[in-house]
């Protein structure tokens, strides 16, 4: 019940925050009062006011606090279901048109980048997936209990097996496939005991014995390795909170393959970024909900190959105006680069997590 608060919560946050950054350009609601605005004293002469934008009609009511959170959830002035199918099918063209200047009728790149990633993490929590339960003293005793009765279940095999063996010897009968079966069985339990006792390779739960040199790292390394469930946590809010940095790095990297292209700028490359990370996020976000609704593991990976470089290619080709062939390398390219980007978010992060 908690998580689905938290996920509601999230999600209305992911909706108010785009919509804080959202311009007003293309409204159309509000009351034209023929007085004087109330912010700036301007006279109305519309529904809105022509100097600074307010509306003319203000609500001074309990209900209307209700109301504009209803509105920035549900509403999105419209715009966002004229914007999410153009993001899905028709990338490149939603791209140019933003940057040519056709902006009253579709939502900001940023906006709907903050109300997918608040969405991806409001679903992540809603489906049990906070990173942190993983690795808690529960699921960690959980799991000594569970190796626990795999040595029970495994030794009583072998008492067993040992049982069959001398009974086949007495009766002067080959014993191979039983002495076979004993083995195993012996391999399986010393396996079972070293990994209770956190010996074994299996051990998950130490991030690393190495000494970097770097004291305020390695100090954090320690302490991951004493609380790694705080570790993850860490981690996972990290990218919560950090994930417009992905914005940064990775525009600079779109803006290598077109050095020679003097009419597109960073400004460009900036908004065909934000752009392509939101659907990214939407397509978690469904395979995710597929993969709760109970489809093949085969689906979803083949889904995670296929979709984004289809989509990487559509978006260039319609957002640069190239052919086709000029839109098939770049987005090998693109690849390469967004996996690139992905890994030094990655890197930062934890280095943020372990030295903070």
């Amino acid at each position: 019940m908690s998580g689905d608060i938290a996920a509601a919560g999230d999600f209305i946050t992911g909706a108010l925050a785009a919509r804080a950054v959202e311009p007003h350009a293309g409204d159309t609601q509000g009351h034209a009062d023929g007085g004087l605005c109330l912010n700036c004293g301007t006279r109305l002469i519309g529904a809105h006011c022509h100097a600074c934008g307010q509306s003319g009609h203000v609500h001074r009511t309990i209900g209307a606090i209700g109301h504009e959170i209803a509105h920035g959830v549900f509403h999105f002035e419209g715009k966002i279901w004229r914007t999410l199918p153009m993001l899905v099918w028709r990338p490149g063209d939603l791209t140019r048109r933003y940057v040519a200047g056709e902006r009253a009728r579709f939502v900001s790149p940023l906006a709907v980048f903050l109300f997918t990633v608040f969405l991806m993490f409001a679903t992540i929590s809603a489906l049990g997936g906070d990173i942190a339960e993983l690795v808690t003293p529960e699921r960690i005793s959980s799991n000594i209990v569970g190796f626990a009765r795999g040595v029970e279940k495994a030794q009583a095999g072998l008492d067993k097996a040992e049982t069959q063996r001398a009974r086949l010897a007495a009766q002067g009968k080959p014993t191979r496939e039983v002495d076979q079966e004993i083995a195993a069985l012996r391999t399986t339990i010393a396996a079972l005991k070293r990994t209770q006792a956190g010996d074994g390779p299996n051990d998950q739960f130490t991030l690393t014995n190495a000494k970097t040199g770097w004291t305020a790292l390695d100090h954090g390394i320690a302490k991951a390795n004493k609380n790694p469930g705080l570790a993850l946590y860490k981690l996972q809010t990290s990218a919560y909170k950090y994930s417009w940095l992905l914005i940064p790095i990775s525009t600079p990297f779109v803006a290598l393959m077109f050095l020679w292209r003097r009419r597109f700028g960073l400004y460009d490359h900036a908004i065909f970024v934000t752009y392509s990370l939101a659907f990214m996020m939407l397509m978690v976000i469904a395979l995710m909900l597929i993969g709760v609704a109970g489809i093949g593991a085969g689906w979803i990976v083949l889904g995670v190959f296929v979709i984004p470089p289809m989509h990487m290619f559509r978006q260039l080709r319609g957002a640069y105006s190239l052919r086709k062939r000029s839109a098939l390398w770049r987005t090998v390219v693109l690849l390469v680069f967004a996996w690139t980007a992905l890994i030094t978010f990655a890197l930062l992060l934890a280095m943020h997590g372990l030295t903070d």
